[in-house]
């Protein structure tokens, strides 16, 4: 993914853990730091979902913080992206078999972008988070375009003969 991304607002981020071993969660924080910097790119991590375009979650969604995930996903205006970090949000992660673990995210809010790993590496996150401001951009200049499905765009980890992260298009 290209590091210039066109935004005509900077996209605010905030963040939300729903079950994780904060492993993701310390990823996401190195996002921050003047090492990998997200704000060179104009995206701001914000602490109110009512001031957020691109809702970022790390962990795996259980019965007790279902509605909490969907009471944030509500207050985001529209138009919102909403960012899943790492294995957990996707299958429910190593708390898959867990008792109350219903799995992935999407089970509970529409996912537009998946970020594997475990837990994903800051770079990978950062072109996740790109790859948000891309869409985000997108939906605001033409609305309606986009319908929320499960995941439009999932990073594919690089290997060794790739240089860098390669996005690919998933169809629902």
């Amino acid at each position: 993914m290209s590091n210039t991304v066109k935004v005509s607002k900077s996209p605010w981020v905030v963040h939300f853990n729903c079950n994780s071993c904060n492993g993701c969660d310390i990823e996401f924080l190195a996002c921050l730091t003047p090492l990998y910097d997200v704000e060179r790119f104009g995206i701001l991590h914000v602490g109110n979902p009512k001031h957020a375009d691109v809702l970022v979650v790390t962990g795996s969604v259980n019965h007790r913080n279902s509605r909490v995930l969907r009471n944030v996903y509500d207050q985001i205006p529209e138009p919102k992206v909403v960012v899943a970090m790492g294995v957990c949000t996707s299958t429910g992660g190593i708390f898959a078999d867990g008792y109350n673990c219903l799995g992935g995210i999407d089970k509970v809010i529409p996912v537009d972008i998946f970020v594997p790993g475990c837990p994903p590496r800051p770079e990978a996150m950062l072109d996740g988070i790109l790859a948000a401001a891309a869409m985000l951009e997108t939906k605001r200049t033409t609305p309606g375009t986009i319908p929320a499905r499960k995941p439009l765009l999932t990073l594919v980890p690089p290997t060794a003969a790739a240089g860098g992260v390669t996005a690919t298009r998933k169809e629902a």
